[in-house]
């Protein structure tokens, strides 16, 4: 130990008695006239544990490597800790380290299992330059979880065939001053609680929240905010700065009533999570916790240990099949499910979690089959994003039977079909069967796809009708971020425009996106905002901007009315039209074959497959005597369509959708109009969807049918 460091202990060593402590649990646990702290780091030499208390008055003990060392684990007992400590570590290795290894005793170190953190002096720049950070660093904070009231909470525990997912941002939800959210509860949790109405009225049966763990704002470009919150450095405690209370303790309990509050209202919590990377970044990035800890474990290294695998495109990729980590994740995960109540999970990137210490793919990945197989979240829901920044795509083939998928062809298919591309009618047909392309062979379930046309990631609804390319100089790159592949088409005009014809096509456009997707075999995920035209101004990559670009703005309610009325009658079609076989689970490829469906073009039983070809028209019968029409046209004429006969004594179709009709007020039996000819008339890039109902006619059975 050096001179210096032996004199900084003696002056800042506590005079408090302490015990050796046990390595179980992990993290801060509250536990006789004290707590318990420990923490994994198989390679340090010399670890403080630091009490941070009102400036100039920390503690810091220093473990003995005898006492206070369980092989890899360093734990100590301190008596007299209660919630709402602030704590960190310091770890030390004798110079000069070993390569692989970033040991820095200068800089505070989060607790990896720490429950909650006090980011209020934080200062990226500080946990990068070389040096004690002690006054410009984030420290984790002792909770004490029992105390809580949940008030006999209990999951809504919706099936997949009935769940409609809401991608949506905590904070910019609510923050914009006209959303009606009281100033001090805007971009909250809270703020989410006074805003359910308007999800419960929507028809929404889940939220996912964009990332909620806590992450680094700073990890931007300089004069930006990390707005997404893809840069975590904590896997345990939510993000300090969407809490409206002053204190980490106070941040716990307000994310603890948003979810009893959702749940309350049947609508379940999915978070958007991320175990592939941290805020730590590359060799330039801050010293936050899992580099001083034990960066040689932590990360994915070269050969020779001098350099970070970049799997993620954020410089550092989780080593998440090392038994530590991957231990680490699955802690993580039952603790967000059986202590903060959360339903379910969809992980970023979630390809790298099938990557092996070395960075290669391998078959069966642990960590995996861990999730997949844990009794703990054996009830939750699983969705991967699957894929990552490297090139490994695995849409179709990610493993386990538990696990949906966002599925990025449905995206790409329907992005290319409602613009006008060619060839590409024999793929939107797979789309909207549920991709059995890509499901049927592997006995997946119906719902296995996540279909989505607009996400975070990239343009939203409004902006893909609106835009030819991106935009994105607000993000100081000089539009260099965000991807040049968006599939999409701007009507003829690059931006807004008062011409009333481009804005008519635009608002068709919007409403067909809306209708397939929410039409199609499969879970349909909506973005935030989509319902009413929310725009980012052409920014595909809007990560960074934590203003009005990405907030909800709520006076679009009122001036896009006509298409939030759209999407909440299309969401209420859906739940009705698919209800869930009660006692009877069928793969994909047995609903397809027990389907009784047909395909047409714009004449019957001739569907046409060709390059050129632009429409598509099926009939879908139901067993309990309803039928379905569907035509879709992406063509830029009209087209007359022949329709095929009702069964007998049937009755006649009845028109749900025409996208290229207004949706009157009365919803929803005022949107049915009955079709009386034998051929319709599709108008130019349309969708139209017609229902029959047994005959007699029977008014109650119908209302039923639509209202439930």
């Amino acid at each position: 130990m050096s001179t210096f460091a032996a004199k900084r202990l003696r002056r800042l060593t506590s005079g408090r008695r302490v015990e050796n402590g046990v390595a179980f649990p992990l993290g801060a646990t509250l536990c006789g006239n004290g707590a318990n702290f420990s923490v994994f780091s198989s390679h340090a030499t010399s670890v403080e544990l630091l009490l941070c208390n009102s400036e100039g008055a920390d503690e810091l003990i220093l473990l003995d490597p005898v006492k206070n060392r369980t092989t890899h684990y360093w734990h100590v007992h301190v008596p007299g800790v209660r919630a709402g400590q602030r704590y960190a570590w310091r770890m030390n290795w004798p110079s000069p380290p070993k390569p692989g290894h970033r040991f820095d005793p200068g800089k505070l170190l989060l607790d990896p299992y720490g429950r909650a953190i006090d980011p209020t002096e934080y200062r990226r720049a500080a946990a990068i330059a070389p040096g004690d950070n002690r006054a410009e660093a984030m420290k984790s904070v002792v909770a004490d979880l029992s105390s809580y009231d949940w008030e006999e909470d209990h999951p809504p525990n919706h099936p997949f065939s009935q769940t409609v997912i809401y991608e949506m941002h905590v904070a910019g939800f609510t923050r914009n001053p006209n959303s009606g959210v009281a100033a001090d509860r805007r971009g909250t949790y809270a703020g989410v609680i006074d805003k359910i109405p308007y999800l419960v009225d929507l028809g929404i049966s889940a939220v996912e929240l964009m990332p909620v763990f806590q992450f680094d704002p700073e990890d931007a470009p300089p004069g930006r905010e990390n707005y997404w919150g893809y840069s975590p450095v904590s896997f345990f405690a939510p993000h300090f700065g969407y809490s409206s209370r002053p204190d980490p303790l106070g941040c716990l309990d307000e994310f603890r009533d948003m979810v009893k509050a959702l749940h309350r209202a049947g609508i379940e919590v999915i978070l958007d999570v991320v175990y592939n990377h941290t805020a730590e970044g590359g060799d330039d990035g801050p010293t936050l916790s899992f580099k001083g800890l034990d960066n040689h474990t932590y990360y994915i290294l070269s050969q020779d240990y001098s350099e970070y695998q970049d799997y993620t495109g954020t410089g550092n990729t989780l080593n998440a099949n090392f038994s530590v980590v991957r231990r680490m994740i699955l802690d993580s995960l039952r603790y967000w499910v059986s202590e903060m109540h959360v339903d379910g999970f969809r992980f970023d990137l979630a390809s790298v979690l099938s990557r092996d210490e070395r960075g290669n793919p391998v078959p069966n990945a642990p960590v995996l089959w861990d999730i997949d197989s844990d009794p703990v979240l054996a009830g939750t829901k699983l969705i991967a994003e699957a894929w990552d920044a490297s090139g490994l795509y695995q849409v179709g083939s990610f493993i386990g039977d538990k696990w949906k998928e966002w599925n990025g062809q449905f995206r790409d298919d329907l992005r290319r079909f409602i613009k006008g591309d060619s060839g590409i009618i024999a793929n939107i047909k797979q789309r909207m069967l549920g991709s059995p392309d890509l499901y049927a062979k592997r006995s997946h379930p119906p719902d296995q796809s996540i279909n989505f046309v607009t996400c975070h990631d990239g343009f939203t609804l409004n902006d893909l009708v609106s835009y030819n390319e991106k935009h994105n100089e607000a993000n100081l790159q000089n539009n260099q971020d965000g991807t040049l592949d968006n599939l999409s088409w701007n009507c003829g005009i690059e931006g807004p425009t008062d011409d009333p014809k481009i804005e008519e096509l635009r608002s068709r456009q919007i409403r067909n996106a809306l209708a397939i997707t929410l039409f199609s075999i499969g879970t349909p995920l909506l973005l935030m905002g989509d319902e009413v035209r929310r725009t980012q101004k052409g920014n595909n990559n809007a990560y960074c901007q934590n203003n009005e670009v990405s907030w909800f703005d709520w006076d679009l309610c009122k001036s896009n009315s006509e298409l939030h009325r759209f999407v909440r009658l299309l969401i209420h079609y859906r739940k009705r039209f698919m209800r869930a076989r009660r006692g009877e689970v069928l793969t994909l490829s047995e609903f397809l074959d027990r389907a009784k469906l047909e395909w047409h073009g714009v004449g019957l039983g001739k569907p046409d497959n060709s390059v050129n070809s632009h429409s598509l028209a099926g009939t879908a019968y139901r067993d309990d005597g309803h039928a379905f029409h569907f035509i879709l046209s992406a063509y830029w004429e009209p087209l007359r369509f022949e329709l095929p006969l009702t069964r007998p004594g049937s009755g006649l179709w009845y028109r749900i959708v025409d996208t290229a009709r207004k949706i009157p007020e009365g919803l929803p039996l005022g949107a049915l109009s009955p079709v009386t000819e034998t051929t319709y008339l599709v108008h130019p890039r349309s969708v139209v969807l017609l229902v029959n109902i047994p005959s007699p006619l029977d008014t109650s059975s119908l209302a039923y049918l639509l209202t439930g």
